[in-house]
């Protein structure tokens, strides 16, 4: 597997300063594909909200998690950031995943 970092947004592009290795998905079902084909990422940053009825950034933080669970794992050097502007969302993508990493350490 590759080493590769990730940003997750429906709309944006990543700040112009972004890893050169970062790839762009809109989708759950985008995140899904490019771990299933290079693995686990070594950094995310996260949107929540990803367009009417589709599922949202937490809902792919519970994958990951659900994913290192069953064995593909997440780097030991993983990071995340929550770059949404939905206040709520962000918090909950920030509690749900950083309490996951500690609880994991």
């Amino acid at each position: 597997m590759i080493r590769w970092s990730l940003f997750i947004d429906d709309e944006r592009m990543p700040a112009w300063n972004a890893p050169d290795d970062m790839i762009i998905a809109r989708t759950k079902a985008e995140v899904e594909n490019l771990i299933s084909d290079l693995g686990m990422p070594y950094f995310i940053t996260f949107d929540h909200d990803l367009g009417k009825r589709q599922p949202t950034g937490l809902d792919i933080a519970k994958m990951i998690v659900e994913l290192d669970l069953d064995g593909i794992k997440l780097p030991d050097d993983f990071t995340f950031y929550v770059h949404s502007q939905n206040p709520i969302g962000k918090a909950n993508i920030e509690s749900y995943l950083g309490q996951y990493l500690e609880m994991r350490a």
